[in-house]
């Protein structure tokens, strides 16, 4: 991982010297196309216009050291009322593509009246970032490998945490969250709208609990819980994707003429379990998907066991060509670590992986939060979200995993809002389903909605 950036300067962390500023005039920022400033910018993009934000490295220092983040935009359309910051979510996750990529969206609308802001949040892309290489642990099911995976990313967090102490100390999500206020102050908004996803509906939430005052409307789809505690992100979504096992397999009950498992839930879920004792991880990979992958899954489940062979599903991390990469393993770290009150040490870490394995056969195996932090050698600081008085829209998504409904819910009762639920199990799906005009006209009158809306088909 290298510090990457714009061909225009940007600060090298590990030097903490200060830089020249980004903005251009007072309410003004130095706006460049993005393909003629960006590494690896879509040469195609003409509508994406790039700049940079200088921030303090350390807010409880504000005349110190000052780092970049890289800001993006897409002009509204039409006769513009306001702007509207986007963040995907990750957390880890770059944030510079998604004005193009919403604009492109069923949510396009959006950008009728707002120009759509993106930026990378330190940390990612071309964004202020740490030349520090970590191996990010993949679960194992041997315990003395898990150890010696677990001790080696440890040690290598240890390293760029000792190297880089004041950068990753304020890896936050208060601190994202006041980065996002220098946003709002470098374009010249008094108020800005927010659409945030996944992670980024923390963002969100912590943005408008520090500074409501300045929220225009702010939409949170596919919701996290109001409270941080990576053990419990590993339990809710083992839950979930086991319940999620459970409808697949009623669903191929359902269609017995056609995969010959069982005419009940219980018969084909035995049948499924048994098949997984024969073949191990290939099967259980197949078992927890969501539901636009169960008939080519069942498909192969049906070919395993009746002599074929199953397709490699490997895991991909998105990238662009060259630097920078579009999502930050350990910033997602440093951030999960830095305001989880979890376990650190890897016993206890691996007993709750052993209990939640036999709670849930098929999917408590599949928690991965848990064990980043292993080691992590700075105290945890948990989120603190309060009720706002600004226009907002929660969206949950009923069956998914990754987020569980029940994490709206929760943080509905912590900080208001009201709660759209989509019929799907797709993350941050919103974007992609008709429903998206709900976006657009919350963005353009404030009026929420409570409606259930249909995902998309199976």
């Amino acid at each position: 991982m290298s510090i990457t950036r714009f061909a225009v300067p940007l600060l090298a962390v590990v030097a903490l010297v200060p830089v020249a500023p980004a903005v251009a005039a007072a309410g003004g920022l130095s706006w460049q196309p993005c393909s003629a400033v960006a590494k690896g910018w879509d040469s195609d993009d003409q509508r994406t216009e790039c700049a940079l934000v200088p921030v303090p490295l350390d807010y409880a220092d504000p005349g110190g050291p000052k780092i970049d983040i890289a800001v993006s935009r897409v002009k509204a359309t039409g006769a513009k009322t306001g702007a509207v910051l986007l963040n995907p979510g990750g957390p880890g996750q770059s944030g510079t593509t998604m004005p193009r990529t919403i604009a492109a969206s069923r949510a396009g609308g959006i950008g009728v009246h707002h120009d759509l802001v993106g930026f990378d949040p330190r940390g990612v892309g071309y964004s202020a970032d740490l030349p520090c290489d970590v191996d990010f642990p993949e679960p194992e099911t041997d315990k003395d490998k898990a150890r010696e995976a677990a001790e080696r990313a440890a040690a290598a967090n240890q390293a760029c945490v000792d190297a880089h102490r004041d950068f990753v100390r304020n890896l936050t999500t208060p601190t994202i969250a006041r980065d996002m206020d220098r946003i709002r102050q470098a374009l010249g908004e008094d108020k800005i709208g927010y659409y945030g996803v996944s992670w980024g509906t923390a963002l969100g939430a912590q943005y408008r609990s520090l500074f409501d005052d300045h929220v225009d409307k702010m939409l949170l789809d596919s919701v996290m819980p109001p409270e941080l505690s990576v053990t419990e992100m590993d339990d809710d979504q083992a839950t979930a994707g086991e319940n999620t096992f459970h409808d697949f397999a009623s669903w191929i009950a359902r269609y017995d003429a056609v995969y010959h498992f069982g005419t009940t839930e219980p018969v084909v879920a035995k049948a499924l379990l048994d098949l997984r004792d024969q073949h191990g991880a290939t099967v259980n990979g197949m078992l927890a998907n969501p539901r636009r992958e169960w008939a080519g899954l069942a498909a192969q489940l049906a070919a395993l066991r009746d002599g074929g062979t199953a397709e490699s599903r490997k895991m991909t991390t998105e990238s662009w060509d060259g630097e920078p990469q579009a999502f930050n393993h350990f910033q997602q770290t440093a951030l999960l670590c830095n305001e989880s009150p979890s376990p650190r040490d890897f016993d206890t870490v691996w007993q709750h992986r052993l209990d939640r394995m036999e709670r849930l056969p098929v999917a408590g195996g599949y928690g991965l939060y848990e064990q980043l932090c292993v080691g992590w050698p700075l105290a945890a600081r948990p989120w603190t979200f309060e009720k706002g008085t600004s226009p907002l829209q929660l969206v949950g998504h009923l069956y998914e995993p990754v987020t569980p409904i029940g994490w709206a819910l929760r943080m509905r009762d912590r900080i208001g809002g009201t709660l759209m639920t989509v019929e799907d199990d797709v993350h941050g799906s919103l974007a992609s389903l008709p429903c998206a005009e709900a976006a657009v006209t919350f963005f353009d009158t404030g009026q929420a909605t409570a409606k259930s809306c249909p995902g998309a088909p199976v």
